[in-house]
């Protein structure tokens, strides 16, 4: 077990199962630019059901998922309403103002969680000093919050302000499936409030590449236009497409494991001496500070060395992620390597 690698940077790192590659393996494929890809054609049914949506979009990632809404939702000039901490905007290269043309009002939330108060302050009037407000962002869990969920009720009164200001109401749900084994919502609540949602298939489910697009038909069939536009279509991708159908078959219900896991880690690093402050951990993320007593770059090291990975996001502050090829038996030897540090 001590010659195997332990990644816990992000839950992308994850790898196909050998029941995953055999359904990639065996897809049946055609061109899905021609609309001619049985297996995409079924994953997307398959998505735009489970959340109540007329029809859903195979995308490469989640950030040209989320840039194809904003692009669909805005017109150049308009204004995109988000929390600080947002993946949009922080980790999507600037693609608001450079595949939109749009600004962004930034709200500084509880963990990357703005609530409908926050939004309704936050709408422009119509003045043609000011850009128009047009779109409302928000991130379920949010990354930068440590894997926070929001609070289905406060979604709801969200939505409510968008519509009653004619803004529109896209979803990044990145991890949504990590919110929904938590709370035991269901998909469908969040298909009827958002007019566009974002779910990523190669997180914690633990496929190697896509994420969906779901909204009206109108909306997806402008969406395609400007998939194409991004160079984001695909010929035979079915055979990825296999790997999402697997997923969401298989890999919803075990992310509780990962999250009982992360809740292993957040009790053992409350009880070292050299870490300063560990965010409460919701999910699979977990936020922590060290002392500054310590370096980042020692830290990080000692653990490189034990072949145990993880990232450091600024100063002092590090980002462990735990999935679905983190078992206990790694568990068990983070845990023996995070003690280990403190008595050096």
């Amino acid at each position: 077990m001590n010659n195997l690698i332990i990644d816990l940077k992000s839950d992308t790192v994850t790898r196909p199962c050998k029941n995953m590659l055999d359904a990639m393996m065996t897809a049946i494929v055609g061109d899905d630019v021609f609309g001619e890809d049985p297996s995409i054609n079924t994953l997307e049914e398959k998505a735009a059901l489970m959340f109540g949506k007329e029809a859903a979009i195979f995308c490469p990632s989640g950030t040209m998922t989320n840039q194809i809404a904003i692009k669909v939702h805005t017109q150049p000039g308009d204004e995109v309403i988000c929390d600080e901490l947002a993946h949009i905007y922080n980790y999507e290269g600037g693609g608001i103002a450079f595949n939109s043309g749009a600004s962004v009002r930034l709200i500084k939330g509880d963990r990357g969680r703005i609530c409908a108060e926050d939004v309704e302050r936050n709408i422009n009037i119509d003045n043609i000093h000011y850009t128009r407000s047009r779109l409302v962002c928000v991130e379920n869990t949010a990354n930068k919050g440590g894997g926070s969920i929001y609070d289905f009720e406060e979604l709801k009164k969200i939505s409510e302000v968008c519509k009653e200001n004619g803004l529109k109401y896209h979803l990044d749900g990145a991890r949504i499936f990590n919110a929904l084994v938590e709370t035991g919502e269901l998909p469908e609540k969040y298909g009827k409030i958002f007019d566009s949602v974002s779910i990523c298939l190669s997180k914690g489910l633990g496929a190697p590449v896509g994420s969906m697009l779901l909204g009206e038909k109108s909306f997806i069939n402008q969406a395609r236009r400007v998939r194409k536009v991004f160079g984001g279509g695909m010929r035979q991708a079915g055979y990825l497409a296999a790997a999402g159908i697997y997923a969401l078959n298989n890999n919803i219900t075990r992310l509780k494991e990962d999250h009982k896991r992360a809740k292993e880690i957040e009790k053992c690093l409350n009880e070292l001496s050299f870490i300063d402050t560990v965010n409460p951990v919701d999910t699979n993320i977990i936020f922590f500070k060290l002392s500054d007593k310590i370096k980042d770059s020692d830290f990080i090291s000692h653990l490189n060395n034990k072949k145990i990975f993880v990232i450091g996001l600024s100063p002092q502050l590090i980002r462990i992620v735990t999935h679905l090829d983190f078992n206990d038996a790694m568990l068990e030897r983070l845990l023996i390597e995070l003690k280990a540090f403190g008595k050096i």
